[in-house]
Parts: structure tokens; sequence; C-alpha cells
């Protein structure tokens, strides 16, 4: 697997699902890596993508946004206490946004995709993208962070 993947939309039952950690840091693995990369700079406004989201249920996820860029495989996070409402919007809903509140910062740790050991600290947007993400990891929607009444006024805005 490697170059550009369709991403997943949300009837898609495979994002529900929850990945599996990666054990075996090989060359299939540096391909799906560079594959979530390829994927993520394809289309403008893409900050983030999951395994699952292009049908791989692997613990592993890419991120680009202002200048940073990277990968992560086997993440944990480390959640601030502060929150902060903003738009989010998923690949897997195109076009959808809505408010969403996520911890300001992250400490993100897991490794590359040869085995070293990685940490990602990031504030604002870097650490929603982290967090939406590791989500999708664990086979969560943005939406099933919203409040019920919001969250049938978002199914209900689906195409």
């Amino acid at each position: 697997m490697t170059g550009v993947q369709q991403i997943r939309l949300f009837s898609d039952p495979v994002l529900r699902a929850t990945a599996q950690p990666v054990t075996s840091f090989d060359r299939s693995l540096r391909d799906l890596v560079k594959a979530l990369q390829a994927t993520t700079r394809a289309g403008s406004g893409r900050a983030g993508l999951a395994a699952p989201q292009i049908g791989v249920l692997s613990r592993v996820l890419a991120f680009e946004l202002d200048g940073r860029s990277g990968h992560l495989v086997n993440p944990r996070l480390e959640l601030s206490a502060r929150t902060i409402v903003a738009d989010e919007a998923c690949l897997s809903a195109p076009g959808i946004w809505w408010p969403l509140e996520r911890s300001y910062s992250v400490v993100a740790r897991g490794r590359d995709m040869h085995g070293k050991p990685v940490t990602v600290r990031a504030l604002g947007m870097l650490a929603r993208v982290l967090q939406h993400e590791v989500d999708h990891l664990d086979g969560i929607l943005f939406c099933d962070r919203l409040p019920a009444d919001e969250r049938e006024r978002f199914f209900a805005s689906l195409p």
C-alpha cells in the first residue's frame, strides 16, 4: 500500500472498530505511514489521518499542520485540563464542521515507523488533530463526543 488512498466515509463499519497495536516495524508499516502521509497531503485542508480511515485497523496516524508533520505508531495522549471549543471536521464526513470541546494541549507519545520513541507536544489545532486521530484508532467518531441533541443534528446534516 503506497500513494494516495481512498478515505472511508462515516457509514463504513471499519471506522467503528478498534485498531490493533503495531508489533512489527517492517516494510508494510513504512508503506502504511507513507500512504497516510501522501493521503493527508493530497487535499487542501487536511491536517491528519488515522489508518482506519483508509481501511487499515492498525494504531498509526499521520499529521501535517502549520509546518509540522509527522506520524505516530501506537500513540498515547496526555491531555491538559484546559479545554477549548472550536469547529472540528473529519475527512470521513466531508464538508461538515461542528463545534466541539477538546483539550487545548497534549503530549503524544508513541513510536516512529522504525520503532524509535517519539514525543510530540502540541497546542491548539494540532492538539485537536492528534486527539481526533487517536479517537479514530479507538473507533470513536468526533460526533460521538457531542451532546445527544447536537449529535442528532449532526447526523441529520449528513448527506
